[in-house]
């Protein structure tokens, strides 16, 4: 049974930074796509940032471009995204996201097949 569990949420001012971890169980996240997604309260679910298997070739929401970093670590199986100089604008659930199968080419940010069940970031003015 695939799981992914979210952590690293917290508060932070605005300007601040966190970074969060998803633990992976169930399957080898190294060789899918996996991304960070968000949903503030009241808007819908938008892509943050994914990477690629092997290549390790990322994508970025252009809101975040130069802030946030996504990453991973294949012997932990754990991806990870680091998100400094936060906005208020971005508090929301944060949720780790992984794809069941991989094709090739690299994973463009879309909406994968497991989902974990989010950690709370929230950013004060």
């Amino acid at each position: 049974q695939v799981q992914l569990v979210e952590s690293g949420g917290g508060s932070v001012q605005a300007g601040g930074s966190l970074r969060l971890s998803c633990a992976v169980s169930g399957y080898s996240f190294s060789t899918h796509c996996m991304g960070w997604f968000r949903q503030a309260p009241g808007k819908e679910r938008e892509g943050v940032a994914t990477i690629s298997p092997g290549s390790g070739v990322t994508f970025y929401a252009d809101s975040v471009k130069g802030r946030f970093t996504i990453s991973r670590d294949n012997a932990k199986n754990t991806p990870y995204l680091q998100m400094n100089s936060l906005k208020p604008e971005e508090r929301g659930m944060y949720y780790c996201s992984g794809d069941s199968q991989f094709l090739g080419g690299e994973c463009e940010i879309r909406e994968f097949t497991y989902w974990g069940q989010g950690t709370q970031v929230t950013v004060s003015s």
